[in-house]
Order: structure tokens, then sequence, then C-alpha cells
């Protein structure tokens, strides 16, 4: 595992030619400096560039004006292509010095730029006018339950006497999801289609789901590989591990309660997932490094290929995230989004490298651009529990919106945002920007193919 050491990139005093990128409340200052995909609206080849305020540098263009050297340069010209693969096939030394690299060109002192504008012209993009992409072609998607809250809340609510299986405590649980429904943030999320079985019915009918839910994450990039049969020893996950991003793996409760035995998640799951547009490299975390989540006295140690010295002290990344939801008659009304929950990462039970160490245990093989999700994360009190399948306790207990509405699940139109920043005393503070979707009516049905009339109240136009 790489050392995790502070450097004059992480700075709090650090400022930059970009003005926006001091404001106090950006999601990007020069410390930050994360990495994405962007495109001219209606264009459709995207370009990587790196978030500064809100300013976006275009790697490709700022390369070409000679503001990289060395090392910085090199990885550069992996940037040239339309998604980050090329960069982060490279792995972390690369990543690493082009965020070095990319800082110190933009810094505030930088000989060729004293305030925004004297830089080479043509380097930077104002964020509002370009369209976020995809950042990274993501070829297989693995989604764990890393939150021991978020799994005894949920097994309380469909097996009260058993809420946490034996294995949790043992070994990371997850699931392999569909990388083919992942999209990025703002786009819509199509009401899904599914069996569903109510407790006193003998049979399921198919329809649209009622019970449509949201899940708060945060998503890991995997860098470099490895080879099928070689498994990455836990002190050397990190190294595999490039950047961060915020996830919501949407969900259709009705339809998992009537599917996920014996097999566990299948339909409810992987019909859409959205991801934040814009990659924090792992670099820019390490002021927010924390303790791994401690364990309760009679929890079972991990066995040994779970377990690192250095993982315990600093296996955790301090993230806040919180959920707002807007409903479509807030937005008409003008009135704000509300917030829902807000929910640390520190509370995850796994770290990340215990999650890759696991993945790969057997021998199965990770390539760049994978992505690896936490779960829902939630934490021990109400206010920080991140789906509404925990919030409403499975629909049991409705809450008022500012605008008088009712929910227990997502109704259409609904808006649900995420957004997260890593705080601490002595650092300066940063964010991921946001993970957006609007939920839109189911697909109408389709003649001969069987398929139900929309259930009342799911499918409302939006």
């Amino acid at each position: 595992m790489p050392p995790h050491e502070i450097d004059h990139t992480h700075a709090p005093a650090l400022r930059s030619w970009v003005a926006s990128a001091n404001e106090p409340e950006t999601d990007f200052p020069i410390q930050n400096l994360p990495f994405g995909v962007f495109a001219p609206t209606g264009q459709v080849a995207g370009r990587v560039g790196i978030a500064i305020g809100d300013r976006i540098l275009d790697v490709a263009a700022a390369l070409d004006a000679g503001a990289f050297t060395g090392a910085a340069r090199d990885a550069a010209g992996l940037c040239r292509g339309p998604t980050l693969n090329a960069l982060f096939a490279a792995g972390r030394q690369a990543t690493r010095a082009l965020r070095t690299g990319a800082s110190a060109f933009l810094a505030a002192d930088h000989a060729r730029a004293a305030r925004e504008g004297a830089g080479p012209t043509g380097v930077l993009v104002r964020m509002a006018d370009v369209e976020l992409r995809l950042p990274v072609a993501i070829g297989d998607y693995t989604d764990f339950y890393a939150s021991v809250y978020h799994a005894t809340n949920v097994g309380a609510l469909f097996r009260p006497d058993n809420p946490l299986l034996p294995n949790y405590k043992h070994i990371p649980i997850g699931y392999h999801g569909r990388a083919s429904s992942i999209r990025v943030s703002g786009g819509p999320v199509i009401r899904p289609h599914g069996q569903t079985r109510s407790p006193d019915a003998v049979a399921p009918v198919f329809g649209p789901t009622r019970a449509l839910d949201y899940e708060a994450e945060m998503g890991f990039f995997i860098g470099r590989g490895n080879a099928l049969g070689e498994p990455i020893p836990i002190d050397r996950a990190e190294d595999h591990l490039v950047g961060v991003c915020l996830v919501n793996d949407w969900s259709a409760r009705d339809i998992q309660s009537w599917e996920y035995q014996p097999l566990g998640p299948f339909l409810a799951k992987n019909f859409g997932t959205t991801i934040s547009p814009w990659v924090v490299s792992w670099e820019a975390l390490t002021p927010f490094r924390a303790p791994a989540f401690v364990r309760p006295a009679g929890d079972p140690a991990p066995l040994p290929y779970l377990r690192s010295e250095v993982d315990a002290r600093l296996g955790a990344i301090d993230i806040g995230i919180e959920v707002l939801l807007r409903s479509r008659q807030m937005r008409d009304a003008e009135i704000p989004p509300v917030r829902l929950s807000r929910g640390r990462l520190t509370d995850l039970y796994w770290t990340p490298a215990q999650m890759v160490a696991h993945h790969t245990s057997n021998g199965c093989d990770l390539r760049t651009g994978d992505l690896l999700a936490s779960g829902t994360v939630s934490g021990p009190t109400p206010d920080s529990l991140g789906c509404l399948l925990e919030l409403t306790a499975r629909g049991a207990r409705p809450f008022m919106l500012p605008s008088g509405e009712q929910r227990t699940f997502l109704e259409d139109g609904d808006e649900v945002t995420m957004r997260a920043r890593c705080e601490r005393s002595g650092a300066a503070t940063i964010g991921f920007g946001t993970c957006r979707g609007t939920i839109v009516p189911a697909m109408p049905a389709r003649d001969g193919a069987g398929w139900s009339a929309p259930l009342p109240g799911a499918s409302a136009s939006p």
C-alpha cells in the first residue's frame, strides 16, 4: 500500500489564478483537480479535462500549449482519447504526476499566469458551456454491501429474527451489477417494470415498480488490473485504485423482495445506476484518510488476507454524503430541495482495500475502468440512513415534503441529488460535484408482449 503523504499540492493556503477555484464553496479548489470528460454541447467526441473552480482545464490543449513537463507531460499524453481509461491504465504514478503538473500550472504564482485569462488561450473552458460525459469506459461493475448499519437495518425489515447473516462480519458481501446501464449525472431514470407479489397475493403480477428507491454510495475506479489467477494482496490493493466518484444505485424494492431469494439482486438493481462525472483522484484524498471502522468487542477479526496494519490505521476515507429530494410540485413552486440524510464513508465496516483484496482472492481479474461501489452508506442515526427503504421502514413510515406531499418511495418527476464533501481542520475542503437523476414514467406496454397496464400512481407524467 503506498504511503499516505501530504505534499505541497494539498497545502490549504494554495491558490489558483482561476478565480472561481478560490471561492470557499467550490467543490473544485486547486487542492482537488478531479478528472473527467467533457464535450461542447452537441459535439460527439469527448475530451479529458480537469475541474478547477467553474472551469475545466482541457488536458490535450494544455499539453499542446506547453503546460506540462516531465512525467506530467507523459501522463497528459495519455489523455487524447475520449475516456480516462488510458490514463488510469498507467496507474497511480501517472494520475499523481498529472495532478501535480496541473497544480503547478494552475497555481497563482505560476510565471505565465498572474490572473484568470493570463495563461495560454484555449486551455480553459466554462463548465456551464459543455456537456459532461461518462468519464470511464466501464467494463465491469461490482456493488458491495459494506455498511453494517445498512445491512442490519435492511435485514431487520425482511428478517426481524435474524437481521445480520453470520457471514457478514467475515467477508465483504457484494454482487456483480450491470455496467451497460451506468449513466452520468443529469439523465432520466426510467421507472422499471418487473414481477412483484403482494403479501396477500397467490401469484405475482408484472408492471411498473411501486417502490422505486435510491442508494447513496461511493464508487472506486480500478487503474491497473491484475492477471487472472493472481490475487491482489491487501497491502497492495490501493496501488490498483485511482479515484472515487458518487454512485446512486437505483433499486426497485418490490421487485427485489420477490426475486432476491435464492440468488440475490438481479432485475431490481440492473436497470440504472447514476455516477457523478468527476473522478477525485486517490492522491487528492490523502488529507482525509482515517482509521478503518472500529469493530465492536466480540466481532471476529478479519482473516489474514483481509488484515493489514496500514489499512486498519488509514484505510477509510472521511467523506460526507448528503441526499436531497425535489418533487415536480416543489420545482413548480420554486421550493428548494429538501435534505433527506447525511452519511459518512467512515461508517463502512469494510475498507476499499479489503473490497479489492476479497474481490481478487479467488483469482478474479480486475481490469482498468472497473467500478467497485460501496453499497448504501448508512450510519447509526436516523438522519444518516442512505435509502428510502430504511428511512421509511419499507414504506411503513411516510414522510412529508415541504410542498405537503407524502413519500414512501420515489414518484415520477422526483429529482434526487447526491453531493459529497471532504472537510477537515487544516485541509482545504474538496467536493465531488453532484450525482443527479430524475424519475420518468415507465415505458408504455407493448402490444402482444403481455405487459400489464401501468400501476396506479406509478406512471404520472413528469
